[in-house]
């Protein structure tokens, strides 16, 4: 056992360098860090990693660490299949070339060339290993470990020299055979968390463009309110950041997101209403009145079996309740009505005050303010219309 045997525990170490590879999902800096850590605890002038890359079915030189003279710029050297270092390991020959070691290393390279027994009748690997052996002090290397998964080689790990100037120890090649073997699964796992997170960013982008078709739905049956929807929508956007801003509310990005979605969605039970009342411009009567009413409940309604929009359907049935209880549907009162629902009610009466319609024209926006101020504690949420104020003092709506 070597001092420097002595003082690594290299099983400590690996179980420690596996237990941090679970906790990180971003195979880069995974890599980085093991690099890094490499480099400091065996004392190495460089190391390095060379990384496949799906997309262009290639590989290349990711991580370079060490001292300054021995690091290659990262993202510079691209190796394709054909590439002596990539090569080397798909060949079949190449396990029977490093029994036992668990790595390329360069003496072993150099004496391996000139054996004819280990090499003969195996077309092209003489001159294979020159390749190699040529290559590897280029990329400041003494020893290079795939890492494999399955049968992809998802990296190769570049060692050079140890400081102290000895060779590797086979102790040393089995660590970072068996750390190869575990960052393989680390980057697969991360490549594959990569890709989830891809193909959920990509139904959470169809969701949104999903819920704009069905806000341009409703306007599409209800051209009078044109522009309505995406108003609405703005307005309590800028309710809820005033509110978090001024610490009358606190939110999450999801409460944001719900909000956002509930906003373009508020009036989706509209589309259950018949055109004729919708578009009429004379004064609806009592049935008409209790027909438009029903909108909060059908779009929640419709909303109800869309899992995506689990978060949103409060704020759609109830933005038309009030805060002394005297909205609809369901007479929800004060902190009771959901703060999504408080929020869209009162963007809602300032958009619809401010809009003009068939039967009056719209109010002009110190009215509109006057008219939800006035109504605090009986309409509107009072926390909420304090955020609607500041907003317009600030030039804001």
């Amino acid at each position: 056992m070597t001092m420097l045997a002595a003082r690594i525990d290299y099983k400590k170490e690996l179980e420690s360098a596996s237990k941090g590879m679970i906790m990180i999902h971003d195979h880069v800096l995974l890599i980085k860090l093991l690099v890094r850590m490499i480099v400091r605890k065996v004392n190495l002038s460089h190391a390095g990693m060379i990384l496949y890359e799906p997309a262009k079915d290639s590989y290349i030189l990711t991580v370079s660490r060490g001292d300054a003279g021995e690091r290659i710029p990262e993202n510079f050297i691209r190796f394709d299949r054909d590439h002596p270092l990539i090569k080397v390991f798909f060949q079949k020959e190449y396990k029977y070339l490093i029994t036992n070691r668990h790595a390329l290393v360069a003496d072993d390279i150099n004496r391996l060339i000139w054996r004819e027994s280990v090499i003969e009748g195996v077309n092209g690997t003489r001159d294979l290993l020159h390749q190699v052996s040529e290559h590897m002090p280029m990329l400041n290397s003494v020893a290079c470990v795939p890492a494999f998964y399955q049968h992809q080689l998802l990296a190769v790990l570049l060692l050079g020299e140890k400081k102290d100037g000895t060779k590797m120890e086979q102790e040393e090649l089995d660590f970072f055979a068996a750390l190869a073997s575990d960052v393989a699964m680390a980057i697969r796992n991360a490549l594959l968390f990569e890709d989830l997170k891809k193909e959920a960013d990509r139904s959470r982008n169809l969701f949104i463009q999903t819920t704009i078709a069905l806000g341009s739905a409703i306007e599409a049956k209800d051209s009078y309110t044109h522009g309505h929807t995406e108003r609405v929508t703005k307005y309590a956007v800028a309710i809820a950041r005033k509110m978090v801003d001024t610490n009358l509310a606190q939110a999450t990005p999801k409460f944001f997101e719900n909000l956002y979605i509930a906003s373009l969605l508020h009036d989706i039970g509209k589309i259950a209403v018949p055109e004729s009342i919708l578009l009429k411009q004379d004064k609806l009567t009592a049935e008409e009145f209790r027909i438009i009413r029903t909108h909060p409940e059908r779009g929640a309604e419709i909303l109800a079996n869309i899992r995506d929009f689990d978060g949103c359907v409060a704020g759609v049935r109830h933005h038309h309740e009030h805060f002394d209880g005297s909205g609809y549907p369901d007479g929800l009162k004060g902190k009771d009505i959901p703060l999504i629902a408080a929020i869209i009610a009162a963007a809602d009466a300032y958009d619809a005050m401010t809009s003009d319609r068939p039967y009056r024209k719209g109010f002009s926006k110190e009215k509109a303010i006057k008219e939800i101020r006035d109504y605090a504690a009986v309409w509107f949420d009072p926390q909420v219309v304090q955020a609607v104020i500041a907003l317009y003092d600030q030039g804001e709506i």
